[in-house]
């Protein structure tokens, strides 16, 4: 059997070393364990849901400590993904209720009508390693309250952190099979998302890997899949006259988590007459970002990316960005030999004839410079993704403009691309998602509607089209023709 090893972005230590798992045998377990768990009540569901949260608060040192070594992303950062992870279940038993309660209807005298939720049984969860234990988290914690039971693949480059989750889990006292890690890298989620065991797969992850799943499934209508991918996620800068709180908000969007978020802006799309005055904020505030490891003091606003194909893929991008006519604003480099450390960029791409629609997963920003609002909308439109999108700046009526016609699930006004809540749903369109929206809105996929009416006795009879009963008597069984 294969081995996984995980080593620390900042450091390059091993962190964790492990044996790919056995999706035959996890899909097994999950499978066995469903009918008990999802026939449960409610109510002792939600119970384990909220032991398994307060485990987490009981490590929550532990936790982010793990979270920050094995991603690279601060100790303050990780600490809130711990948080997210605690406060996932309160949200998501309102959400259940609020998303899946029971109704009843108007029936006919003698019976009810009543509409109800089922879970679909076994859920495959694949998870990315920017987010490692809050974003599965965000799909696990919401399909067991509905009374599926779970796969779940960490991704191969964060794996202890997907260790760690489901002991809680265990911790918690759920039972065996109900929640299920399986190890492994590309070929290990193949299978799984494949494996005929399974009723749906929930995804967080990469366009192209999203894209993949859905001409996988595309043959299956009868297996639930809810993609969450990422985003060339534009943001607007218009009239404004604070450019320092413009400069943090571009700061917080774009490099926050060292970029790698799925809600990151990648386009700044400036009014023209602002550049000159605007670019030297940005770039000042820019050079004082922080950059160390995790536990650096004092604290560093971002640390490396994931690791050094990131990195290198990163660094790659800005030089063909380059190539192609960009004029760089700040230049992207490397700090330290041989770990993947990379300080922000920032280029402008205003001379690109075409700019590359993809997801360039970092601390890369992208400007173009646009003379109308009209045409900073079409800009902001220019793309296949629909994640994330915002304006700084402008007036209550050019937002409003900017909110009708922007293509994407998120839409902000003087605030960042990042940083959604929890408490609202989450998801995109285009190449950013399927339409099936997670956070708040994950009861949804995560339990089909059921409609049954109901009688205490049977009581039936049939009005209309019956002989009476002695002609019904006087038919010969045989020739079917009366007497």
């Amino acid at each position: 059997m294969a081995e996984l090893v995980s080593h620390e972005p900042a450091t390059g230590a091993e962190l964790w070393r492990g044996a790919t798992g056995n999706v035959d045998a996890a899909v097994a377990a999950a499978r066995k364990a469903w009918p008990a768990w999802g026939a449960a009540p409610l109510g002792d569901r939600i119970e384990k849901l909220r032991s398994f949260a307060n485990r987490a608060r009981a490590e929550l040192e532990t936790f982010a400590d793990l979270i920050a070594r094995e991603t690279g992303k601060p100790l303050w950062e990780a600490k809130t993904e711990v948080e997210s992870v605690i406060n996932k279940v309160d949200i998501s038993v309102k959400a259940y209720a609020d998303r899946t309660s029971q109704r009843r209807f108007e029936g006919k005298p003698g019976t009810r009508s009543a509409l109800r939720h089922k879970p679909h049984g076994v859920l495959a969860v694949l998870g990315p390693y920017n987010f490692p234990a809050h974003l599965p988290n965000g799909h696990i914690v919401p399909a067991l309250i509905a009374g599926n039971t779970i796969v779940f693949k960490p991704s191969e480059k964060t794996p202890a952190v997907g260790e760690f989750l489901i002991d809680l889990y265990r911790k918690a006292g759920i039972a065996d099979g109900v929640v299920n890690v399986v190890q492994g890298g590309p070929e290990t989620g193949k299978a799984l998302s494949g494996h005929e065991g399974i009723d749906g797969l929930l995804f967080t992850g990469s366009a192209q890997t999203g894209i993949a799943l859905n001409r996988q499934f595309s043959h299956r209508p009868d297996k639930i899949l809810a993609l969450e991918m990422g985003g060339n996620n534009p943001i607007i800068l218009w009239d404004t006259r604070d450019l320092h709180s413009a400069a943090v908000l571009v700061v917080q969007s774009a490099f926050l988590s060292a970029g790698q978020r799925c809600t990151a802006a990648r386009r700044l799309i400036i009014k023209d007459d602002l550049y000159d005055s605007f670019i030297p904020e940005l770039r000042k505030l820019t050079d004082r970002l922080l950059i160390d490891e995790p536990h650096a003091e004092p604290a560093p606003f971002m640390g490396p990316v994931i690791d050094e194909n990131a990195a290198d893929g990163l660094t790659e991008s800005f030089l063909a960005l380059m190539s192609q006519g960009g004029r760089p604003i700040r230049h992207m480099t490397r700090p330290i030999k041989g770990r993947p450390f990379v300080s922000p960029g920032i280029i402008d791409v205003t001379p690109l004839r075409e700019r590359p629609d993809i997801e360039l997963f970092g601390p890369l920003l992208q400007v173009v410079r646009i003379g109308s609002f009209e045409a900073a909308i079409d800009e902001a439109n220019n793309t296949r993704f629909g994640l994330s999108a915002s304006l700084i700046g402008g007036t209550p009526e050019q937002y409003n403009e900017f909110w009708a016609n922007s293509r994407a699930g998120v839409v902000n006004w003087n605030q960042p691309t990042n940083g959604a809540s929890s408490s609202a749903p989450f998801g995109g369109i285009g190449l950013s998602g399927n339409h099936r929206p997670s956070a708040y809105y994950a009861a949804d996929y995560c339990a089909y509607p059921v409609v049954s009416t109901e009688a205490e006795i049977p009581r039936a009879m049939i009005g209309v089209g019956l002989r009476d009963e002695l002609s019904a008597e006087a038919i010969d069984p045989a020739a079917g023709l009366a007497k």
